[in-house]
């Protein structure tokens, strides 16, 4: 038991030994679970008359119990056996031996919001975890036996070979619960002790993403905005894998999405639907490529072009063609800073003077957890838990640290909030790009552009998020 959390701590198997129906209406939390007995913690406020015999029926062997505090119990219970989900609906935990498992498990990672589900084998365990703001949570565990047959399972309802379990493959389900659809992207890899399959939900429709929503500061809105609404250049959106890149370039498409405009997009894989868009899955191993089906783009007319991702030298040149030629051309890249777009396209091979006169506005941008409203505590701010490189422009005398509620399942967050660094190219800093003069922090400076850094700790300093959040762009500079 954890003494600072409140709350008895369970690994998954001792979690997954009884459903949360039986936690909840016996009012118990598994302690042990030998061969011999099985010990529950007991609300000490319950009348212990004849649990023991029910338990005993279903489990086939001897139930004890130990009393405990009911506040403690309480606690437990909303953390592992909890009742509702963020949305208000219920949150099933199935047993492991169901055979609609899969179903159920696809559900219950729609309903919660979840982005990825781990499905993994080690020596001696398996288990699944799924990814919810950024954040992987072990959720079950799977026997050793059952493991190939689930995993086989996946495999048939993404197409994939079952007898291959030597090379990595990939593949699709399309899914379907209630009056939600959506696809999943299944990707399988061979390790050590088997398969481990990760699913990723997609297929989210992108009519209810509104731009103004997604984080952007007023000047900052209004400065990629202008960038947007050229009649051509290149708009680049930077930042790793999972920072809601793909989100802010579906706002950006809603905006330009207009009966008197033909936009393609070609993606890899589709993450969301929008109407009055032309979608291209990328499908590498026939040859259809980002660069492939960007030429064919060309020959369809197009006002707006958007790429997934522009991934090497062959595909930067022919955004920079395409964008010479007339188009808008929208796309993602991974670089530390919006300004670090620059050299990177550079390393590519695309010429600076090519940079000067086609890039429109550069966006680097992350995903930081919001701390839950209900439960942050404020404490006295240390200057050493910034990072060592980092010189606050303003003093820090107070902050707000996570704790747990059930409101936020006791993760102490609620919710992501999206920070941008947005600079457009003017004509003085294409000049600069021509010259190949990279040192521009004190020009950004002097337009106001804030860099990530700035923006996060304003965040911080505002008490929305932590110190641990915003730590990694604490890091970043120019």
């Amino acid at each position: 038991m954890s003494a600072s959390l409140g709350y008895i701590e369970l690994n998954t198997e001792l979690q997954n030994c009884i459903s949360k129906e039986q936690a909840w209406h016996y009012r118990i939390v598994p302690k042990s679970n030998a061969k011999e007995a099985v010990v529950f913690y007991i609300d000490e406020q319950v009348k212990v008359n004849g649990q023991a015999d029910e338990l005993e029926a279903i489990f086939g062997k001897k139930v004890e119990f130990e009393p405990l505090d009911a506040a403690q119990i309480q606690k437990t219970l909303s953390v592992y056996y909890r009742m509702n989900d963020r949305n208000g609906g219920e949150v099933k935990v199935y047993n492991k031996k169901a055979d609609n498992f899969l179903d159920d498990l696809i559900a219950e990672a729609r309903s919660v919001g979840s982005s990825d589900i781990h499905v993994e084998v080690y020596e001696e365990r398996c288990r699944v975890r799924i990814r919810i703001d950024g954040k992987l949570i072990e959720r079950y565990t799977l026997d050793h036996e059952q493991y190939p047959s689930f995993i086989n399972k996946i495999k048939i309802k993404s197409s994939l070979d079952i007898s291959e379990k030597r090379l990595p493959q990939d593949g699709r389900i399309f899914f379907k619960v209630g009056k939600d659809k959506f696809d999943i992207r299944v990707s399988c890899l061979p390790t050590l002790y088997g398969e481990k399959i990760v699913m990723r939900l997609l297929g989210s429709d992108a009519g209810n993403i509104n731009i103004e929503s997604l984080g952007f500061a007023k000047d900052e809105l209004e400065n990629y905005l202008e960038g947007v609404k050229k009649p051509h250049g290149i708009v680049l959106i930077s930042g790793p894998t999972g920072s809601g890149k793909t989100t802010t370039l579906y706002a950006t498409l809603k905006v330009l999405n207009n009966t008197d405009t033909n936009i393609v997009t070609v993606e890899d894989p589709i993450e969301y639907t929008l109407e009055g868009i032309n979608q291209v899955q990328l499908k590498e191993n026939i040859g259809l490529t980002f660069a492939s089906t960007l030429r064919s783009f060309l020959r369809q007319d197009p006002d707006v072009i958007m790429l997934g991702e522009i991934r090497d030298g062959e595909t930067a040149e022919m955004a920079v063609r395409a964008a010479l030629t007339g188009h808008l051309v929208l796309s993602t890249i991974h670089t530390n800073s919006a300004w670090g777009t620059i050299s990177r396209l550079v390393d590519m091979g695309v010429p600076p003077f090519l940079i000067a006169s086609t890039l429109n506005t550069s966006v680097a941008q992350r995903l930081v957890r919001v701390l839950c409203p209900h439960c942050k505590s404020e404490e006295d701010f240390k200057p050493s838990l910034y990072p060592r490189s980092f010189k606050p422009v303003r003093e820090i005398k107070k902050h707000f640290v996570s704790k747990g509620c059930e409101s936020c399942f006791y993760t102490g967050y609620k919710g992501r909030k999206a920070l941008y660094e947005v600079i457009t190219i003017d004509f003085e800093l294409g000049e600069m790009i021509k010259n190949g003069n990279f040192a521009v922090r004190n020009e950004l400076k002097d337009r106001g552009i804030k860099t990530l850094a700035e923006n996060a700790f304003n965040l911080f300093e505002s008490g929305e998020t932590s110190i641990d959040e915003v730590y990694p762009m604490l890091l970043n500079t120019f």
